[in-house]
């Protein structure tokens, strides 16, 4: 059959060429985004300090103040020593002194001293003290408790040539919260300040929690002032101490206390809280370890303490812990009423 010529041009154009496909559509684009109009969570609050650490964190910066203030008076004090001053205390510690009274009677009344000690001598009759324990200018001394040196400064010149002494003192590299730093440091800086005036003088650092004293039977006299109502306050450490100055002297070397004097019929426990001791009580500690009892001095008393005050000992001068609260009646009762006691270690064995 033919074709008619129509009909193959129809033909032609429907097998032709095709027209591209259409692209697909597009996606549809993401909304731009946007900032989160929620705010981000907040932080936990940190908790409130407890009482007791803000009375930690209050001690630690009154320590650091009380140690910044130690070092800006050690600095002044250091200051003090003047090349004059630095001649005489050598001059001092190169005398021959012929008895202790006379080298004692040229200490008191040296320069030298911390100011503020001379004020404290008709309390202490440092002279008459040492008399009464028998010093002399060639004994081996053993100071237990050198506080801020107010026997040092008078002991060490006086030994320099023919004697010795040795002072304990606490660790001044402990913590600083420990109030046993602030001592050792003060210690410390008195020592450093002048060779001229403790350069012989033997230092031992002690715990006074287990004090080791050493120097066994090598001290002719050892004295502990104002010292036992600490040792039994803190810790019952009467009885050890007294055996470590024991073992520390020589035989028939002597032991003198000079102690706050509590009424007799007080109870030791509640009266080393308030500075004051009953002698009696410490009479029989010391021979409880061995000493004899050797004698006692009232060289060292005041009747007009009437040992009830508000801070114990220490509403009394010097420390006047009650600041301008009854200052005038505190100053006009003067130091605390102390006891003046002289022990001896028996030149043989065995107790009295």
């Amino acid at each position: 059959m033919r074709t008619s010529p129509l009909a193959a041009a129809l033909v032609l154009v429907a097998c032709g060429p095709q027209p591209e496909p259409a692209p697909p559509p597009a996606p549809a684009a993401s909304p731009p985004a946007t900032a989160s109009t929620e705010a981000p969570a907040a932080e936990p609050a940190a908790p409130a300090p407890t009482p007791q650490e803000v009375e930690r964190q209050k001690a630690e910066a009154a320590a650091q103040q009380k140690l910044a203030q130690l070092e800006v008076e050690a600095q002044a004090e250091r200051a003090r020593w003047t090349p004059e001053l630095r001649a005489g205390v050598t001059r001092l510690a190169e005398t021959r002194w012929a008895s202790a009274q006379e080298g004692l009677a040229a200490a008191l009344r040296s320069e030298h001293r911390l100011p503020g000690h001379a004020e404290r001598d008709a309390h202490r009759h440092p002279v008459e003290t040492m008399a009464f324990l028998g010093l002399r200018p060639d004994s081996v001394v053993m100071e237990v408790g050198g506080g801020d040196g107010w026997y040092t400064e008078l002991l060490a010149p006086l030994l320099a040539k023919r004697g010795k002494l040795v002072v304990t003192a606490l660790d001044p590299s402990g913590p600083e919260m420990a109030p046993g730093t602030y001592y050792g440091r003060r210690f410390q800086h008195y020592i450093a300040k002048s060779t001229e005036l403790s350069g012989k003088v033997e230092v031992v650092i002690v715990d006074p929690k287990d004090l080791r004293l050493g120097h066994e039977g090598q001290i002719d006299l050892a004295f502990a002032f104002r010292e036992m109502h600490n040792w039994h306050r803190r810790g019952r450490r009467v009885q050890h101490n007294l055996a470590q100055v024991f073992a520390a002297l020589k035989p028939g070397g002597t032991f003198g206390v000079v102690q706050h004097r509590a009424p007799e019929s007080a109870s030791p426990d509640e009266s080393a809280e308030r500075g004051y001791l009953p002698e009696a009580w410490v009479i029989e500690q010391a021979k409880a370890v061995g000493f004899r009892f050797v004698g006692k001095s009232e060289v060292n008393a005041n009747p007009k303490d009437t040992k009830d005050h508000p801070d114990g000992v220490w509403s009394l001068p010097p420390v006047l812990r009650s600041g301008d609260q009854d200052r005038e009646r505190f100053m006009a009762i003067g130091e605390s009423d102390r006891m003046t006691l002289r022990f001896e270690k028996p030149k043989l064995a065995g107790k009295e």
